[in-house]
């Protein structure tokens, strides 16, 4: 007897053991994931839009020149590369001259920015070639050099790569974070940059991180808001989109991500945590969702892995240019350009769904289209 009720107790044991590891396991199935912060995407909503803002004049349209002969010896060849942009701007306005298809965004009178993505030094950042084949027609347009500005987060990565006097005479060339006198702090210790900072346009995110001098200044990583730089809210009329064709991951960094991290402080923070949602959010902001009419992405030469970040193996060349005013639907294109080619040299063996959910938060937010077949991608090869 006492044996059966010893067994019958083991029994209840086992069975009791066995329902609460089931009931743990179901409930780690089905929980939900951590929420994610909240930011304050609504402010930005309540602005109206204007004839201007996302998607622009032609949503869901993107132009993708092929060039194969626009590089010689690993070297960009300039003349190739106006042909790229030049062709991309005629298809997809439909003008018949360069001046005329310029003229449908930018007018003599306004102050052009181009933001370019310099990060990576110069062998993997917007090319000299690509951009002054921008500033060349823009002068087309009758834009002055004096009302063009070539822009980034840090001034000192621009000179790197290669923005400078000598290759950009008569243009104004800066970042949010500048020098000067050579000295990033005032006699007081402040930073100098803090000046290029406007508090009043800000993407609030409930995150902070500890604050780490390796990312100071312009990466302020302590607080909850993220300022806009000045250059967006203040010193252009217009912005010119110029990201590099590259990876990030299984993802990509084109337009969305270089116009999103390059225009606010306190990154750090968003990469951790909110790395999607701040490609989109950001972009919905006026300053930059009503001022940029323009996307051109250099993609004569650009990488397939280890990006951002320039890594030599993983270079090529995409040999390729893309145009539209529609930055969700350009990043869509740009997107399977470089999935297609990590897939081939077997990086990865199918696309990820998940590389692509800023463009789908963008697409909910009405900065363009995210939707594949629902893009008009036109496509020019060029010998």
């Amino acid at each position: 007897m006492k044996t059966l009720y010893n067994r019958t107790i083991n029994y209840a044991l086992i069975l009791i053991i066995m329902l609460f590891y089931t009931n743990y396991s179901i409930a780690q199935i089905t929980s939900e994931p951590p929420a994610k912060p909240k930011t304050n995407i609504e402010d930005a909503l309540k602005y109206a839009r204007n004839e201007n803002s996302m998607p622009g004049k032609y949503p869901g349209k993107v132009v993708q020149v092929n060039h194969e002969s626009c590089t010689s010896e690993n070297k960009i060849i300039y003349q190739a590369a106006y042909d790229m942009v030049e062709n991309g701007m005629l298809s997809l306005t439909g003008e018949k001259n360069i001046k005329a298809a310029w003229r449908k965004f930018v007018s003599p009178k306004e102050r052009i920015g181009l933001k370019v993505n310099p990060v990576a030094g110069p062998q993997l950042s917007t090319s000299v070639e690509v951009t002054k084949a921008i500033v060349s027609q823009l002068e087309i347009a009758g834009v002055k050099r004096s009302n063009i500005l070539i822009w980034d987060r840090r001034e000192e990565q621009l000179f790197e790569a290669g923005f400078n006097h000598e290759n950009f005479p008569g243009i104004k060339i800066i970042g949010t974070e500048r020098p000067e006198n050579g000295s990033m702090y005032d006699e007081k210790g402040k930073l100098h940059s803090l000046k290029m900072i406007d508090t009043t346009w800000y993407y609030w995110a409930d995150c902070e991180d500890k604050y780490d001098s390796a990312t100071i200044p312009y990466m302020v990583n302590e607080g909850k808001y993220s300022y806009f730089t000045k250059i967006v809210t203040e010193m252009v009329d217009k912005i010119i989109n110029v990201p590099i064709l590259k990876n990030a991951g299984s993802s990509v960094t084109l337009c969305l991500k270089n116009l999103a991290y390059g225009s606010v402080t306190n990154t750090g923070r968003l990469h951790k945590q909110l790395w999607a949602e701040t490609c989109a959010e950001v972009n919905a902001f006026p300053p930059l969702r009503d001022k940029v009419v323009l996307n051109i992405v250099d993609g004569i030469k650009g990488c397939f892995n280890g990006g951002p970040g320039a890594n030599p193996q993983f270079f090529c060349e995409y040999k390729t240019v893309l145009v539209g005013t529609d930055p969700v639907a350009v990043d869509r294109i740009g997107y399977n350009i470089v999935i297609n080619e990590r897939i081939k040299r077997g990086v990865q063996k199918e696309d990820n769904a998940r590389g692509r959910i800023f463009m789908d938060l963008a697409q909910n937010l009405n900065l363009g289209i995210a939707v594949l077949e629902k893009i008009k991608w036109e496509k020019i090869e060029l010998k």
